[in-house]
């Protein structure tokens, strides 16, 4: 079976014990071909959590899940080191911490405050982990899935922009369709009652590192690199385009890593679709995931009561595909 088939057999897995949400699978799987990381966010009860931990139990890797509290400190995350009594001497060692894992989930990240949020900066971006001055690398794979409730919850900490910039992907949960309830009704019986489908074993992981190197090979013509760019920039020069809204919407732009984001995700995107170009429907597919978390609106846009999602809307109306 080739590489490609057996990440859409991955894909047919998690449809069947995730149902309804298919477009948060395929941004899933996005995240984890571009190796990047992604940010679910919706209210409680929307399988978020069961659509990561599906992924896990689906792929050869080691999965660890941190749940995220007001007490959670950095070195819970990390690691730290611990005191060893030897017969040779005394000395120090360094216990892992969670993060090290292949899949990490971060659960309810915006329920921690911004010092235990801080200690994904280093492991999100530089793929490693300084602790008392040693540098510790991180597996191959590796990839961090955050749940985040809604922030306008009680209880919630507003993840920092730095932070929200290192998720390749923000993707929101929303509702299943009523039919789509029935199915999840009778999902929940089977499994309660013991007659869930058995296992069909795991993906090994070295299927994602192949597919990986293919998505780096889907070719991207130089007419669509100048369309992600021009779509950055209209975010960051929103006066340029005045017969928009967009100047009085948008205070603070996408940076470097959005255009990187649209980049790697519309290549994905399009790899996962069987196709080794990307085209600007495969940049317009993911555009709103890669950059709703890098825009930073003004008062008069929330004033109006105009999201994010509406602003990368009128973006997409105002910047012409070359």
């Amino acid at each position: 079976m080739s590489t490609h088939a057996q990440i859409l057999d991955l894909k047919q897995r998690m449809l069947a014990s995730v149902i309804g949400q298919e477009a948060v699978v395929d941004h899933l799987l996005i995240a984890l071909l571009a190796n990047g990381h992604v940010l679910l966010e919706g209210l409680p009860g929307l399988a978020k959590t069961r659509t990561i931990k599906t992924l896990a139990a689906n792929l050869e890797s080691e999965f660890s899940r941190i749940q995220f509290t007001p007490d959670l400190l950095p070195s819970d995350i990390s690691g730290t080191e611990i005191y060893v009594a030897e017969a040779s001497g005394d000395k120090f060692q360094f216990q892992p911490g969670p993060i090290f894992g292949n899949l990490v989930l971060a659960d309810e990240i915006n329920r921690a405050p911004a010092k235990a949020q801080a200690a994904l900066l280093e492991a999100m971006e530089e793929r490693q982990v300084t602790v008392a001055g040693s540098t510790h690398p991180l597996p191959e794979l590796f990839l961090v899935m955050a749940t985040q409730n809604p922030i306008e919850q009680e209880g919630t900490y507003p993840l920092p922009e730095a932070q929200m910039d290192r998720f390749l992907l923000h993707v929101f949960v929303d509702y299943s369709s009523d039919e789509d309830e029935r199915r999840i009704l009778r999902l929940v019986r089977g499994e309660e009652a013991g007659s869930a489908p058995a296992s069909a074993g795991e993906i090994p992981a070295q299927v994602v590192l192949d597919a990986r190197r293919e998505v780096l090979a889907v070719q991207v013509s130089e007419a669509v690199e100048r369309y992600i760019v021009a779509l950055v920039a209209a975010t960051r020069r929103p006066a340029d385009y005045p017969q928009s809204s967009l100047a009085q919407w948008i205070q603070v732009g996408a940076s470097p890593r959005g255009t990187l984001a649209l980049d790697r995700a519309s290549r994905a995107h399009a790899w996962l679709d069987g196709r080794d170009t990307a085209t600007a429907a495969d940049v317009q597919a993911v555009l709103h995931s890669c950059l709703r978390h890098r825009i930073i609106l003004s008062y008069e846009a929330e004033a109006e009561g105009v999201d994010r999602d509406r602003v990368l809307d009128e973006v997409l109306g105002q910047v012409a595909a070359l």
